[in-house]
């Protein structure tokens, strides 16, 4: 297995330089995987986020199928190790996220009952419990501000699978005292979106959940943080949209929409469709909805931009599915002359798209399509406004990188071309990194993996710097021989708190439950 792998990133490598146009020993960064800890969990959400503590040098690792967070060592980072699981049943149903600062660790535990309010638990990095507090329902993201005073919790608030229980999505401040013993509820302030109902919204807001108010609606998903610890910004995914906090004032200062991607420009295909043959990128009259999920932020020449992975997601539930394709919609005649022809299935027959936005005129045919996702990683400005976009980048790399494998799915190794017609290669980590000079962004693909490398160091002209990959696709993925499957969550650890003072980066791979460790190498 090791020697597959060797292989196949040396194959990768020179493959970069050639789509670069550069000779392999001018890549500037590599990443060399060191060891990977295997839960032997396949598919079962064993690995989805991690997080890092530089004293114990120790993993928290989060798993949804044993409702508890692993505790890995790793100060030799070859041979990541299982200490002990920290159980988080007396909380809840299962752990969503965790984030660790100097020492203190903090656990997102959903309820059992997903509509109703969710915790908080804190723990030391030996697990043992020192506090818990009530946040809002579903909180599927948390992260500690960079002072480390306040922990921001994203209550997603899901409706229930009837659509009958719809609590209202929010975002949870947890005030931190000197001393967490004294912690109480008092210290918590739960901020919901309900000043925003009956608001006029910018456009390119999505509202649209059955009988839904926009407190209901609004869905947080991942939270970024100013360096000043003053301003967070969250993803509504499912809303196509961005939320502003004040976090001292625990308000909401700005909705913004983030618009829509325009692929019939040049740049900006994709492959729509999974029974076209092969590998079809090419310009359609279709739109993109960016709906990031993970979003951070990071600063250059005393600026804040922040950085988005656009996967895409959109509600699909017994009560309510907006999902369809475009085959079984009618198709406005003079908006789509030639309707006909796109609903075929080699075209964008089976392209799946929203049904809930693109019917402009009210008159039951769709003027404009719109899909989920954007197949891309993209920059903004702290004010919402669209920097850098990496168009089809990602597709077009993949094709010419591992053809026999493009748009795969994440749990078989015989899916060529499957997620074509959905979301594609599916970007859905990010973390940025500061390393050797230069600003680096990093993105993980959920679905035929690996982690894709940009320098950013010019926010408006981040340039390809590699793409590495550990699945096996000659292993079986049941059998746990195929490798990392589904990167979920990323980290960066810098050189400072490294346990070999060298640069890591960690991903956790929710479908095959594994955490590897990979070193960045400067090749300059």
């Amino acid at each position: 297995m090791e020697n597959h792998r060797f292989l196949r990133q040396a194959w990768l490598f020179i493959a970069v330089a050639f789509l670069t146009g550069a000779p392999a020993r001018a890549q500037e960064i590599q990443l060399e995987r060191l060891g990977t800890y295997a839960t032997g969990l396949f598919n079962q959400s064993a690995a989805e986020i991690v997080a890092h503590d530089p004293k114990s040098q120790r993993l928290f690792v989060t798993n949804v199928a044993k409702s508890r967070i692993d505790v890995l060592d790793i100060r030799d980072p070859r041979k990541p190790a299982l200490l002990r699981s920290i159980e988080v049943a007396a909380f809840g149903k299962q752990a969503n996220s965790v984030a660790v600062n100097r020492g203190l660790l903090a656990v997102a535990v959903e309820a059992r009952l997903n509509t109703d309010p969710g915790k908080v638990a804190f723990f030391d990095a030996d697990g043992r419990a020192l506090a818990s507090v009530t946040v809002g329902s579903l909180p599927d993201m948390l992260t500690f501000t960079p002072d480390g005073r306040t922990v921001l919790v994203a209550n997603e608030g899901q409706p229930s699978d009837d659509y009958k229980v719809d609590p209202p999505g929010s975002v949870s401040i947890i005030r931190l005292p000197h001393n967490l013993a004294r912690l109480q509820q008092s210290d918590v302030t739960t901020v919901d979106f309900s000043s925003f109902n009956g608001a006029k919204l910018g456009p390119g807001i999505r509202v649209f959940g059955p009988g839904a108010s926009v407190a209901q609606d609004f869905e947080p998903e991942y939270i970024a943080v100013s360096p000043d610890s003053r301003t967070a910004w969250i993803t509504l995914q499912e809303n196509n949209a961005i939320a502003v906090l004040d976090i001292e004032k625990a308000v909401f200062t700005k909705i913004a929409g983030l618009g829509f991607k325009d692929h019939s420009r040049p740049g900006q295909g994709l492959d729509p469709s999974d029974q076209d043959g092969g590998i079809k990128i090419a310009t359609w009259p279709v739109r993109g909805m960016y709906q990031p999920d993970s979003i951070a932020a990071f600063g250059i020449g005393g600026r804040t931009y922040l950085v988005t992975a656009n996967e895409g997601d959109g509600r699909d539930y017994k009560g309510f599915s907006e999902e369809r394709r475009v085959s079984t919609l009618t198709l406005d005649p003079t908006a789509f002359p030639n309707g006909d022809a796109l609903k075929g299935k080699t075209q964008l027959g089976r392209l799946t798209v929203t049904s809930a936005t693109g019917d402009t005129d009210g008159d039951g045919d769709f003027d404009q399509l719109y899909l989920f996702g954007a197949r891309s990683f993209s920059i903004w400005t702290t004010n919402l406004g669209l920097v850098f976009d990496s168009g089809d980048d990602f597709e077009k790399r993949l094709a010419a990188l591992l053809p026999a494998h493009f748009n795969s799915n994440n749990d078989s190794n015989t899916s060529f071309d499957t997620r074509s017609d959905n979301k594609g290669p599916e970007p859905e980590g990010v973390v940025t990194a500061q390393l050797f000079g230069r600003t680096y962004v990093f993105i993980g693909l959920e679905r035929i993996g690996g982690v894709f490398v940009y320098d950013a160091s010019d926010p408006a002209h981040p340039r390809f710097v590699t793409y590495v990959n550990d699945r096996i696709f000659t292993g079986v993925s049941a059998r746990g021989t195929a490798g990392d499957l589904g990167p979920e969550g990323l980290l960066f650890i810098p050189a400072s708190s490294s346990p070999i003072r060298e640069p890591l980066l960690v991903t956790a791979n929710e479908v095959s439950g594994t955490t590897t460790l990979y070193r960045i190498v400067s090749t300059r």
